[in-house]
């Protein structure tokens, strides 16, 4: 029997509207307790224990037995195996996907991400330094699922930063592990290893590369080990164990994010094609059931056909079942008054991904403040984002978009000011420290700015 996907219908004229709204919108963000601990031993055995730690619990989820960490390190030459082995077109879409996102970044950079400084009326140089985190940890998924889209999304910002050193973890878990589902029986010395993601690695210029993944490998990240570099900060996505450790290490390292389902918000004028807006909706349900797809549009005909091309296309999706249950248990199509209200709710829920799918969609994106990505016209497809078309698919969740961005250059460097009194600024600054300091009873401050006026004044509350 095929599932059947039936999004909540709401309209903004009903009289429950906003409490039917904010019910379809909540999701906890609390991770179960027993994973917290379970997280919480595995960072303290793996601080403590190092490789020996990382060795034993990666033979324990992954089954990959192995003697040493060093056995678990994959090698340059292992990805241009892989990215050689590749058909030419899964080449050529890796080298181009790649080529895209590194343009795009160094625009990036070139914008937001390098030093500048000026100089006052009276000689002071004031400005900003821009240097590279020395060495990132990206988290690659495995065993499940694999993305390549991934790596290159966090690998490429970190090399066009200027990162000499980018350590990629990624699980590769052997068939019937306790990764894979299975009852954790089956041990092998090699797992199951994605030649698409060795070969992205390749591309993206990955230096160092463990085949360790979970709770473990975020924290010899982390904490390093005698075989796996301390690193400075850690990127990537994961699952539950990989959020919840990401967010404990917080602090010893710098984190990108704390990442939530995958969502997408479609705001359509109905000028485009139902068949088009379904498939969007789709895109990101597929990822789980967790995910979140809503549709906000003010013909009520439109989302009618939209709901009939759910009906149709369903059953031809090989993910028909996550699909099914994510939209039923938090996808929406929501019947609004007005395009300006349909954007003025979306400011509200500040969705990863959002899609003005209309005839003038410039028209609508000035209105939009909060999103972690925004798709502008019928063309412009969520899924081009998530593999190519340039700007990285890392993207705040959970309604973050308010306050966070996407992953970037800028998560890859670091800042410091820069300054240079001259002498004639050391008088008119160093009279304005002196009253701050001496009203905020540090003397020693003040006296360090007094001493180099030209005509020193005797230090307040001497005798």
């Amino acid at each position: 029997m095929n599932p059947a996907a039936t999004p909540l219908r709401l309209s903004t004229a009903q009289a429950d509207f906003e409490a039917r709204f904010a019910a379809r919108l909540h999701w906890s963000s609390e991770t179960d307790h027993a994973i917290e601990q379970r997280v919480a031993d595995i960072l303290a055995d793996v601080q403590r224990r190092g490789d020996a730690a990382v060795l034993e619990y990666t033979a324990r989820f992954d089954g990959l037995q192995a003697a040493s960490v060093a056995e678990l390190e994959l090698t340059q030459a292992d990805f241009k195996a892989a990215f050689d082995a590749l058909p030419a077109a899964q080449r050529e879409a890796l080298q181009a996907a790649a080529a895209r996102v590194r343009r795009y970044h160094e625009a990036q950079k070139k914008a937001n991400g390098e030093g500048w400084s000026y100089r006052d009326e009276d000689g002071t140089l004031l400005g900003q330094k821009v240097t590279p985190l020395d060495r990132v940890g990206i988290y690659v998924p495995g065993g499940k699922a694999a993305y390549p889209s991934s790596l290159i999304m966090n690998a490429v910002p970190a090399h066009v930063a200027g990162v000499p050193e980018i350590v990629m973890v990624v699980p590769t878990p052997v068939r019937g592990s306790v990764a894979t589902g299975g009852s954790g029986a089956a041990t092998a010395a090699r797992g199951e290893r994605n030649e698409l993601v060795l070969a992205a690695a390749h591309v993206a210029g990955v230096t160092r590369a463990f085949t360790i993944g979970g709770a473990q490998a975020v924290a010899a990240l982390a904490y390093g080990t005698a075989t796996v570099p301390k690193v400075d900060k850690i990127t990537g996505p994961g699952n539950a164990y990989v959020a919840s450790a990401k967010k404990r290490v917080f602090g010893t390292v710098g984190i990108d994010m704390i990442a939530g389902p995958s969502e997408i918000l479609v705001l359509a004028d109905g000028s485009t094609p139902a068949e088009w807006v379904a498939m969007d909706l789709f895109s990101q349900a597929e990822h789980d059931e967790l995910a979140q797809s809503i549709l906000l549009c003010p013909d009520a005909a439109y989302i009618a056909a939209v709901q009939a091309a759910i009906d149709r296309l369903l059953p031809t999706m090989p993910r028909a079942a996550i699909i099914a249950k994510s939209l039923n248990d938090r996808g929406a199509l929501i019947h609004t008054r007005s395009m300006e209200e349909a954007c003025a709710i979306s400011n509200r829920i500040a969705p990863e991904h959002l899609e003005v799918s209309s005839a003038e969609p410039h028209r609508w994106e000035p209105l939009l403040r909060h999103a972690g990505a925004i798709f502008l016209g019928a063309y412009t497809s969520e899924s081009l984002g998530d593999y190519c078309a340039g700007p990285n698919h890392v993207l705040p969740t959970s309604g973050t978009a308010r306050f966070s961005s996407p992953l970037g250059v800028y998560d890859f460097q670091k800042r410091s000011s820069l300054i240079e009194v001259s002498a004639a600024g050391a008088q008119s600054l160093g009279t304005v420290a002196a009253e701050l300091a001496y009203g905020e009873g540090l003397q020693a401050h003040a006296r360090a700015a007094e001493l180099r006026l030209n005509d020193v004044p005797p230090m307040r509350g001497a005798r």
